[in-house]
């Protein structure tokens, strides 16, 4: 009895023991959560975000200077073209064209008179010709009355030039004093009003003075953002975009890709340097119906999403399932990606990789991926519909995870989103 006994104890020890190496064995498996691979719909995208702007938006600025007599206008107003925007005192630029027709009509006057004295000139030159030829006056006198002709002719010639200098100096005068009242080239709402009713402004014909005021066609309005480097290669003109604006929250508005600058604009210095270039999205008034007439004002704060390639019914896996492997890759790892071997370039990048669960292990699986939206990236080969893929943890994945390594599933994942 007392052997019997012993045997059930040592039995009873046995299993367990039996049972603690068993859960140690299974605790030290890696716990995973997998997924299924299937086909979805990838949209890559490029995300950006800027302000909004009108399409058109014109700068206003006086080219004289004064004192604002008449500012008939309000920021936020509707004008038509040719309407009545500022008034500049004119009293100089009146009084500049009565002087310059004074100028005008002194050179007319200085050009009758070399004209008049040119005619008795060439009167005096005929005549002494015919003297010259009867042997009547000396080569002396000749060569005078030559000499006097030509400095009457000359004297026209310059008396026309003056009239031409005072004619053009009139036209200038008569246009500055036009230029001290200022109308609307285009049609629009004055987006800003920088200037007051008493204010001098200061302008001239050449360059841009004091800049009064603008007009823009709140109509047609488009999303200045600016695209890094890396992405501005995968957007292209007329491209679709997605857009949010920070004042309409929830809502979301579609947009068109109108402008992709062609020269940098670079920010930072030295190595903080970073290179955008400017890219112009256009809202579609067809998708802002909803929230009124005129809803975006200049200056809006948008976030916007260019979508630059589709692909349709695409072998897809969640983008934390891929990672890399590089030549820390264990040698038992080498058989299963013997054709990606070959595939290898000399440089010996890294190989993209998956982890499949089959039987338990971890399987290592060498693809080639494509385009990729937020969640989801599409894989060209190496996978197939309904395989059973490792998708995390992500630092189990990208980390801890080994080819033919134990693994737990924890969770499993077959929604489509």
């Amino acid at each position: 009895m007392k052997k019997s006994t012993w045997y059930i104890i040592i039995g009873v020890v046995v299993l367990i023991g039996i049972g603690f190496a068993t859960k140690n064995r299974e605790s030290s498996s890696l716990k995973v959560e997998v997924g299924k691979v299937e086909l979805r719909t990838i949209v890559e995208t490029v995300s950006a975000s800027g302000k909004i702007q009108p399409e058109v938006e014109v700068k206003l600025s006086p080219e004289v200077s004064g004192e604002i007599i008449a500012l008939p206008v309000e920021e936020g107003q509707y004008v038509e073209e040719g309407d009545l925007l500022v008034s500049i005192n004119p009293d100089l630029y009146t009084a500049a064209v009565r002087r310059s027709e004074a100028a005008l009509n002194s050179a007319r006057a200085g050009l009758s008179q070399a004209e008049a004295q040119l005619v008795e000139a060439q009167k005096v030159y005929q005549r002494s010709q015919t003297l010259f030829n009867q042997n009547v006056i000396s080569q002396q006198e000749w060569d005078a009355a030559q000499r006097a002709f030509r400095v009457s002719e000359l004297a026209v010639e310059s008396g026309e030039y003056q009239v031409e200098s005072a004619r053009a100096t009139l036209r200038e005068a008569q246009d500055n004093l036009k230029r001290t009242t200022i109308v609307a080239p285009v049609s629009g709402t004055i987006s800003a009003l920088n200037v007051e009713l008493g204010e001098r402004v200061v302008g001239t014909a050449q360059m841009a003075g004091t800049e009064l005021m603008r007009i823009a066609n709140l109509n047609n309005m488009e999303v200045l953002v600016e695209v890094n480097e890396n992405d501005i290669v995968k957007v292209g003109l007329n491209d679709t975009a997605v857009i949010e604006v920070d004042a309409y929250l929830g809502q979301k508005f579609t947009g068109v890709v109108t402008e992709i600058a062609n020269s940098a604009k670079i920010e930072g210095m030295s190595a903080d340097q970073v290179t955008n270039f400017e890219v112009k999205v256009r809202i579609l008034n067809s998708s802002s119906e909803d929230v009124g007439s005129q809803p975006f004002r200049p200056g809006m704060t948008a976030s916007v999403d260019i979508r630059t390639n589709r692909r349709e019914n695409v072998v897809t896996v969640p983008i934390e399932a891929v990672t890399v492997r590089d030549d820390t890759v264990k040698v038992s790892a080498r058989e299963r990606i013997e054709r990606a071997e070959q595939e290898r370039d000399e440089d010996k990048d890294p190989y993209e990789v998956v982890f499949a669960e089959e039987n338990g292990k971890a399987k290592l699986i060498v693809v080639k991926t494509g385009i990729q939206d937020e969640n989801y990236i599409e894989v060209l080969s190496g996978l197939s519909e309904g395989q059973v893929i490792i998708r995390g943890p992500y630092n189990v994945v990208k980390n801890d995870l080994e080819p033919d390594e134990e693994v737990e599933v924890e969770s499993e994942d077959n929604d489509d989103e």
